[in-house]
């Protein structure tokens, strides 16, 4: 129960340094998310209260280990802001906007890839 508290601390900071508002835990909510039939996210989302945000009021967080060559956990926060408007909807965006930043990582590494292959000399 101590690492509960101690992630929901974690949390706390994290959303007082990333959004420059006071967080207060609220709640714990339950998730799965499911595509196609396959589960691709499953765990506690923990609920905040704002205080001192300009547009919201409620911030939703998590810690999760990414790929497997994550070292530690990665504190995950999503502010309350339309279209985002729950738990589920949370986790649903941050699953989104981090395949999509896989995309981009992924071009921009092919991209500088081909760009090398191409100013490389021939050789005779």
């Amino acid at each position: 129960m101590m690492k509960k508290w101690d992630n929901i601390a974690r949390l706390e900071a994290a959303i007082m340094q990333l959004h420059g508002c006071g967080a207060l835990w609220h709640k714990t909510v339950p998730v799965h998310e499911v595509l196609h039939g396959q589960t691709v996210w499953k765990g506690d989302v923990e609920v905040f209260n704002l205080k001192g945000h300009p547009k919201a009021k409620c911030c939703y967080g998590w810690l999760h280990r990414g790929d497997k060559n994550d070292k530690g956990r990665q504190i995950v926060t999503v502010l309350e802001i339309p279209p985002v408007e729950s738990a589920l909807t949370a986790v649903y965006f941050s699953i989104v906007a981090n395949d999509n930043k896989r995309q981009i990582q992924k071009q921009n590494y092919l991209g500088e890839k081909m760009l090398v292959k191409r100013e490389r000399p021939a050789l005779p």
